[in-house]
This record gives C-alpha cells, structure tokens and sequence, in this order.
C-alpha cells in the first residue's frame, strides 16, 4: 500500500449562483448564508474523485493518494485520497468519510465537494480536519455497495482473533436471497418466497436476518469476510501512521439507502447509556443507537465506527453516521440482490451489467436536484456542530 502526494490540479471551474439563497445557524451562533448552483451528482466514480481533487487543491489542502490494486470498470486507478487542513499534530480531529459503503459514494462525494468549495475557510485554526474520499473505491467505481471482495466494510470490522459470528436464519433463506439464476421467472419466484417470509416474521426480522452481517456465504449479501480486507487494512495503518497525536476525535461516516426519501438520520455506534453516546447527542442532536427503536438500521456486527475504538484507543471518539433516505427497502433490496447475482454468478461487464448498475445507482443515489439540495442541510449543519466541540480555543 503506497501513498502518492498530489501535484497540483489547477482550478476548478466557477459556475455562476442562482438566486436561491438559503441559511443555517450553528452551535456557535454563526450563520451562514451561500448562493449556489445546485451541482448534480457525479455519474462515476472517476468524475467525482476529479471534481473533489480539484476542490481540494483550490481549497489549499494537503493530499494524499493510497492507490487500490484492483482497477475500475474501464481500466482506471482507483484510491483512496485523502484532504487534510490544519496542524498535522492536533490533538483535535474531524474525520469525514464517504463511500464506506462504494455506490453511497456518490452523495458523499458531493457533500465533500460542496464543502471544499463553500466552507473550506470556515475551521477552527486549532482543528485538522480530514476528509476521506471513496473509503471503498472499488465499489464506487463498479457501482456496487460492496468492495472487490463482495464485503460489506461495515461487516469486516469484527474481532478476527475470534470466530466469525454465525448468521442461521440467514442461511436458512440464503439460496432465495441470491439464487444462482437471475431469469424472470426465478425472480419473481423466489422474491415471492422472501415476501412470505417478510408476512411471516415482520419487516424488522427481514431486515435483521438479510443485513445484519454473515460471514458464510461469500457470494450473498452483507457479506463479512473472512479476514480484514484492503480498506479495512488501509484504516489500521493510516491511523498508526497519522494520528498518533490525537486525543479527541469526531466522526462523519455518509450513508445513503435507508430511511425517507431525502430525510437524515444520525445514528450512533454506542449503546444509549453510553458516554460516548451521550457526547454524539450533545453534539448533533438527536442521535439514535444502530439497531435501536426507530432506527432505520438494523443492529450490525463488524461496522468501522463500532470498531474504531479498537483501532485508536484512549482516544475520545464522537461519530455518527448520517444516513440519507432514497427508495423503499424492497427495492433497496431487490437491486442489491441483482448486484450480487450478477457479480457472483453472472457477468459484470455482460449484457446486464448496465440495467443492473442503473438498478443499483437508483437505489442509492437520487439524482434529482430537491434530493441533492435536502441532503446538505444536515451535513453542513453537523460539520459546524462537530468544529464547535472540537474548538477548544472558543
């Protein structure tokens, strides 16, 4: 794993406001008002990883390029690149990180992009901030929720000196989740079959059994994995590397899939007794525990904030995950299961790649404006809340 540093990019291309306006106040009682163009979502992953490069170095960042060894779908490198501001040896941290979860990446993307280009002089001198592009680059690019190893990062995280955790109901149903054929007729068959089981056992059961993690069926969905994977070893040795001095940390993890169409919800990692718990509520409001009552997650084992702990100890953490509301869970599930049968089973540059990543794509990234526009609001809001806490000098 290697680590390139960025020449510079040269401008990016102005584009000229609307006339819609709109406002926000912080924790710290500053507003900030913007007139902005309302930029669309990228349509790949090589578009928006050009456009966040381009922001960042006319922000002024540091950067930092870690290559993947897989490539995308038309033969592009793909990375992770990383943008930093303020001292190196904070003690002080604000990590925001996009495409945990690949496909999720272009709304990420955005929301980065459009912070570097509208905020990026608005921090606290005393805090560094990081900004993570495409945690999961590979399934950015190939459109897919899942990395090169059809792993769900938020599953890799467990304790791997241990057994993996069993998943038997999920076995019991795992050759209907994803059968080996994909024609018409097997899918409206076994689609039938996992509705019987959703009128058998409630939606919450559904969504536990299918998306709580499982680590023994590497071509199904919500797949652990069997050791930590690339990005998952990427996050171990980035944090050994560059944060040793830190001593309070808050996290921004962007997710998209769950929830009400163009409505956030921040969910936290901790149980609700928790300190740690407690200081994500203090800082953004309400936040509900993964798993929890009302929370658009199921409880999951192996997901990187729960883990991280683990990775920095002694460090006070404060993260969240913002979660952006798209489509039905159905059909969330209908396309992630057509990703899967197609990258297990199928061929993922044949004929029904392309019907497929649409499918896919849909599910998670909304492309019209109001969509776009509704889901920065929450974002800008929690990263003034986060530099106000950090700030450590107001």
């Amino acid at each position: 794993m290697t680590k390139r540093i960025h020449p510079n990019l040269g401008q990016a291309v102005a584009t000229e406001p609307t006339e819609a306006t709109r406002s926000w106040t912080s924790t710290r009682s500053r507003c900030h008002t913007w007139r902005v163009t309302i930029k669309p979502l990228s349509k790949t992953y090589t578009e928006a990883r050009q456009a966040f490069l381009e922001a960042a170095t006319t922000a002024g960042a540091r950067l930092s390029e870690f290559p993947h060894d897989r490539s995308g779908p038309n033969g592009e490198e793909l990375a992770i690149d990383v943008a930093e501001f303020g001292p190196a040896d904070a003690e002080s941290v604000l990590l925001i990180v996009s495409a945990t979860h690949g496909v999720e990446g272009f709304a990420g993307s955005a929301l980065q992009r459009r912070w570097l280009e509208e905020h990026a002089t608005e921090r606290p001198e005393g805090v560094r901030l990081v900004i993570v592009h495409a945690f999961n680059p590979y399934g950015f690019a190939w459109v897919r929720r899942v990395n090169e190893d059809n792993v769900d990062l938020n599953r890799n995280f467990i304790d791997w000196s241990n057994a993996a955790p069993a998943a038997p109901d999920y076995m019991d149903i795992a050759d209907i989740v994803v059968p080996a054929s994909w024609t018409e007729t097997e899918q409206e068959r076994t689609l039938g079959l996992l509705l019987e089981y959703l009128n058998e056992v409630g939606m919450e059961k559904l969504q536990a059994t299918i998306s709580g993690g499982q680590y023994e069926d590497p071509k199904g969905v919500f797949y652990g994995g069997t050791e930590p994977v690339w990005s998952h070893r990427w996050l171990r040795q980035w944090a050994s590397d560059h944060m040793s001095e830190v001593k309070r940390l808050g996290i921004l993890d962007l997710h998209t899939g769950l929830g009400e169409n163009g409505t956030a919800q921040f969910i936290g990692a901790n149980g609700p007794e928790s300190e740690a718990h407690q200081r994500c509520c203090e800082w953004f409001g309400e936040v509900i525990p993964m798993g929890g009552e009302n929370s658009v997650s199921a409880a999951l084992s192996g997901d990187w904030l729960g883990g991280i702990g683990d990775i920095m100890p002694g460090v006070e953490i404060t993260g969240v995950a913002i979660e952006y509301g798209t489509i039905d869970t159905i059909s969330v599930m209908q396309a992630l299961r057509a990703d899967a049968w197609l990258h297990g089973y199928g061929d993922p540059t044949g004929p029904n790649s392309a019907s497929i990543q649409a499918q896919v794509r849909a599910a998670f990234a909304d492309d019209e404006p109001h969509w776009v526009e509704a889901i920065w609001g929450p974002f800008a809001t929690c990263v003034d809340n986060a530099f106000a806490r950090l700030d450590t000098t107001a």
